[in-house]
Order: C-alpha cells, then sequence, then structure tokens
C-alpha cells in the first residue's frame, strides 16, 4: 500500500516590496511521500514570490511528471507560466518553453551548472528563461521548522527574502541566474 500524501496548511502574509504585492495567503500544500521537505520550502516559497492571478499548485503534484510544480492559467486556461523548482533537465525546459510564453526555474543545487546545460542544449527561447538560485541553507532552515500547520511572514525587498516562522527570522536573498547565450 503506497503512503499518502501529508497534507501541510500555510498561513503566509506576504509583503514583497520589489513587486507592490502585500497579501495573507491561506494554502493547504500536499506533500508527496517522495517529496523532501527542501523541496516543499521551495515549492511554497515559489509560490509566494511568483504570486499572481491564475497562479497554483500544479493539480497532479510532483507524481506528475507532465506538469510542472507550478503553473499560471488565465481565465480562459491558456498557459501563461510554466514553473519548475529544482533541477530540471534541459529537455524539459526546453518542451516547456514551447508549451509557454514564460517559464521560470527556481535551483538550489548548482544553479549555474543548470544555466550552462541549458546553453549547450540550446533550449528553445533560452534568453528568455528566468532562472532563480535560492540558498540551500536557507531552504533546510527553514525545513526544519515545518509543521503540519505553518504560519510565515514572508518579506521581499531588494532581491533580499526575510522569512519569520515563530521567533526565527531567516534571511537570504534570490538571485537570478543568467543563461550563456551564443
Amino acid at each position: 500500500m503506497a503512503l499518502p500524501a501529508v497534507i501541510r496548511r500555510f498561513e503566509l502574509t506576504l509583503a514583497d516590496a520589489d513587486r507592490g504585492v502585500f497579501e495573507s495567503l491561506d494554502w493547504r500544500v500536499a506533500q508527496h511521500p517522495s517529496e523532501s521537505e527542501t523541496y516543499l520550502v521551495a515549492r511554497v516559497l515559489a509560490r509566494a514570490l511568483q504570486h499572481a492571478e491564475g497562479l497554483d499548485f500544479s493539480k497532479g503534484g510532483v507524481s506528475d511528471d507532465t506538469e510542472p510544480a507550478l503553473v499560471q492559467r488565465d481565465l480562459r486556461g491558456d498557459l501563461l507560466a510554466w514553473i519548475e523548482i529544482g533541477s530540471p533537465s534541459p529537455d524539459r525546459l526546453h518542451k516547456a518553453s514551447k508549451a509557454s510564453p514564460r517559464v521560470v526555474v527556481y535551483a538550489w543545487k548548482r544553479p549555474a551548472d543548470l544555466a550552462l546545460a541549458i546553453a549547450e542544449r540550446r533550449v528553445h527561447r533560452a534568453d528568455a528563461l528566468e532562472l532563480y538560485a535560492l540558498d540551500p541553507a536557507f531552504l533546510e532552515a527553514a525545513a526544519a521548522k515545518l509543521d503540519r500547520n505553518n504560519r510565515w511572514d514572508l518579506s521581499v525587498t531588494g532581491g533580499s527574502l526575510y522569512l519569520t516562522i515563530g521567533e526565527a527570522v531567516l534571511e537570504s536573498e534570490v538571485a537570478r541566474v543568467e543563461v550563456p547565450v551564443g
């Protein structure tokens, strides 16, 4: 018998001064049995950092390899953004950039190597792909504080993240990684 997903609640107060987004968010997120806490934290943070109309966690979750971790659709259901977490293959990103007008990746394991692999594979519209590096230590520190019910305050200013979980304040940067073109 397969293990069931763990449902985690995130009550998140988002203050993103960089984008002018100030929201109180309440999500129930299914954590697949094979999904690490670090990956879950990255997925939730990416969802908050990209918060916009029509953006949601993909329906199949991490068990569905045909969809990204996060997907944004307009009111007609047309795909607006394909958002990946971790280190997707360049072939997957090639497919994504053909299917979606916007492709975003949040990586923490050697994002510079991923950028080079994207360039070497000649991913479709690689110059438009948005690749962001997350700090692994930051993700692990947040993952260590995960519970079934999570209350987070996330402030974003100048590319800096300030995540308050209980009494702990975690700080990090989100850096854009350029994909070499040529």
